[in-house]
């Protein structure tokens, strides 16, 4: 598997732009995380086609119910006009015996703005199968950053200053937040920033506290931190009712932002002696300068809604998340895929 992400990340630094088509000439079309796929009927209807269809199809991890990480359409080559080329994600099946060996390709813009094309090749069934089976997150991530990327070009244009401006006074840090979220509480090293409405209910919340040990980046420690901060800062309708963690719904692993090690918790909360609940996403980091932990977070509350596209529209700010002595990350980038950096003694 390592031979092939290897691989794939070489190829994924390269732009490779499509000879013929009106390139940015045109709008793109389609929805967020809405997916074309361009291939034979027979491909698709077979193992090579279905392992393509299934990895798209995998649900989004996180959530609170099963969503899909696309939405899956698709046609076949012949049918893949000008208007089907306008749409803003699309997977193009190129299997052909003149290629030695399966690899992808990417095409940025080549028909409308934003766009982004992905060819798979593959000398056959079989190998495009295997392929893919090997490489489905590193399917799943490209497309999912290119989306984050468009949130994020969004956000630069417009995002709320006073967010930015609070975020600066307090930590000294920089991030960008949808205007949206209008109501703010701050409280010791906390600051929490919401819609307040009553569903599709977005949330942003940062907490710094000082850095001792590595031990800090385990999720058992980071559980056990959000849990006791929400509890101080978020409480409920009625004593005794807070926030808190599902910790046995909550997975960790190490991601790589601004070049550094940085611990991506992802699952659900709930409320304490009430029925809220919902997907939160955080990014704990190192702040060297300060030896503190700063956590940044972005949680909804939207009962009986689809929450995909509300938690990843959120989650792209937390890429843009700038530390002292750091340059703003304006996009994330496309082929590297996660690093699972090492975590250092300070």
């Amino acid at each position: 598997m390592k031979k092939y992400f290897s691989y794939l990340s070489i190829a994924l630094v390269t732009f490779v732009f499509a000879s013929c088509g009106l390139k940015g000439n045109h709008t793109s079309s389609g929805r967020a995380y809405e997916l074309l796929v361009v291939v034979d009927h027979g491909v698709w209807d077979r193992a090579a086609g279905r392992a393509l269809h299934d990895a798209l199809d995998s649900d989004m991890p996180g959530l609170p119910q099963s969503e899909p990480s696309f939405r899956i359409m698709y046609t076949s080559p012949k049918d893949y006009d000008s208007t089907l080329k306008l749409i803003r994600n699309i997977i193009i099946v190129d299997i052909q015996d003149i290629y030695t060996k399966a690899s992808f390709k990417y095409a940025k813009d080549v028909y409308a703005n934003p766009q982004m094309i992905l060819t798979i090749q593959a000398p056959n069934e079989e190998e495009f199968e295997k392929f893919v089976k090997e490489n489905r997150q590193t399917i799943i991530n490209f497309f999912t950053r290119a989306e984050m990327n468009r949130q994020i070009t969004s956000l630069e244009k417009k995002h709320s200053n006073f967010i930015s401006n609070k975020v600066d006074s307090l930590f000294g840090c920089d991030i960008w937040l949808p205007a949206e979220l209008t109501n703010s509480k701050t409280g010791e090293d906390f600051f929490w920033a919401s819609t307040n409405t009553g569903t599709a209910d977005r949330n942003f919340v940062m907490y710094s506290y000082p850095y001792t040990d590595k031990d800090t980046f385990t999720k058992e420690y980071f559980v056990h931190k959000r849990d006791s901060v929400m509890k101080a800062n978020i409480p409920g309708f009625k004593e005794g009712v807070y926030m808190a963690t599902d910790s046995l719904l909550t997975d960790v692993r190490p991601i790589n932002v601004q070049n550094s090690y940085t611990m991506e918790a992802r699952g659900l909360w709930r409320m304490k002696g009430d029925f809220m609940g919902g997907p939160y996403v955080s990014h704990t980091r190192l702040d060297e300068k300060n030896q503190r932990i700063i956590t940044a977070e972005i949680f909804v509350y939207s009962p009986d809604k689809m929450k995909r596209n509300l938690v990843r529209q959120m989650e792209a700010s937390l890429y843009t998340l700038k530390l002292p002595n750091e340059v703003q990350q304006n996009q994330i980038p496309l082929g590297e895929e996660t690093k699972e950096a090492e975590q250092t003694n300070k």
